[in-house]
């Protein structure tokens, strides 16, 4: 008996269904996880060691080759806002 194609292309829908949903449960399970994280992150960006850090880079006084996203203004602000959407978005799904 031929197996109509449609059958195997319903197969490949329900195979790649499940590879994207259990990647996307992986990576759910990875943000949850990361949260604290983000919250020393969080807490770091309202410190005043974060404004010292701040003054010191508006300065000059780190070496130009060092990494130091974390000291632009809009740099820690944007990835704590988008890690607020996703936690919205994720909850609107939990409900």
């Amino acid at each position: 008996m031929n197996v109509p194609d449609h059958i195997c292309k319903m197969e490949a829908i329900l195979d790649k269904a499940h590879s994207i949903l259990d990647e996307l449960e992986q990576k759910i399970a990875e943000f949850k996880a990361f949260q604290p994280e983000l919250r020393k992150l969080e807490e770091y960006y309202a410190s005043p060691q974060w404004k010292k850090d701040f003054d010191m880079e508006e300065k000059g006084l780190f070496p130009k080759d060092v990494k130091r996203g974390v000291l632009s203004e809009d740099g820690i602000y944007d990835i704590l806002e988008r890690n607020k959407e996703m936690q919205c978005l994720l909850k609107n799904y939990e409900d």
